[in-house]
C-alpha cells in the first residue's frame, strides 16, 4: 500500500505520489526546516529587503503555548516544499468572531502553476473551519506575476481592504 508522500517502487518506474498536507506543530526541527525556504521567500519578494530577516521564534513559540498559532505544512516525499501559518484569535471588534489571520504562505516555485497552492490553500480553509474560524483573513504582496490574488478569488475570497506602508526610518 502507498500512503500519498511515500515512494512506490516497480522495476519498471518510480513515482512520487504527494505533495501531502499536514498540520504541524512549532518544534525546533520545523524551524530548522523552515529557514531555507524562508529564506528565499524574502528573496523573492521582500519589498524591503535592506532590513534583514530575522523571525522572532520566541514569539512563536509563545503563540503555539498560547494556542494561537496554526502551522499548515505542504511536503513532497519528506521534503518540506511549502508552508502557510496564521494567528487564530477573536477579533477585538467582533467578540464573537473566530478569525485566522495569515501570518506567511509560501510554496517552492518549481511546484507552482500545478493546482498544488489552489488546494493547499482549500485544504488549509477546511481545518480551519472544522475548528470554527469564521473568516481568514490574507493579506497579499502587491504583485500580480505571483498569482495568489486571483486563486484566492477563485475560491471565494474577496478583496476588502488595500494596505499601504511607508517608511519612517527613511
Amino acid at each position: 500500500m502507498t500512503v500519498a508522500g511515500e515512494s512506490k517502487q516497480s522495476a519498471e518506474s518510480t513515482r512520487i505520489i504527494g505533495p501531502t498536507f499536514q498540520k504541524a506543530a512549532f518544534t525546533g526541527s520545523l524551524v530548522s526546516e523552515i529557514m531555507p525556504l524562508l529564506e528565499a521567500h524574502y528573496l523573492e519578494i521582500a519589498h524591503y529587503q535592506d532590513i534583514p530577516l530575522k523571525p522572532d521564534w520566541a514569539r512563536y513559540q509563545k503563540a503555539a503555548e498560547l494556542g494561537v498559532l496554526r502551522i499548515f505544512t505542504i511536503r513532497q516525499g519528506r521534503d518540506l516544499v511549502g508552508y502557510q501559518v496564521f494567528f487564530v484569535n477573536v477579533n477585538p471588534h467582533y467578540s464573537t468572531s473566530l478569525q485566522a489571520a495569515v501570518d506567511i504562505v509560501y510554496l517552492d516555485p518549481s511546484l507552482r502553476g500545478k493546482m498544488i497552492g489552489y488546494r493547499f490553500i482549500a485544504w488549509c480553509d477546511e481545518q480551519l473551519k472544522a475548528e470554527g474560524v469564521q473568516v481568514s483573513i490574507h493579506h497579499l504582496k502587491a504583485r500580480k506575476d505571483l498569482n495568489y490574488g486571483h486563486m484566492l478569488e477563485r475560491q471565494g475570497y474577496e478583496l476588502m481592504d488595500l494596505i499601504y506602508v511607508k517608511r519612517l526610518d527613511k
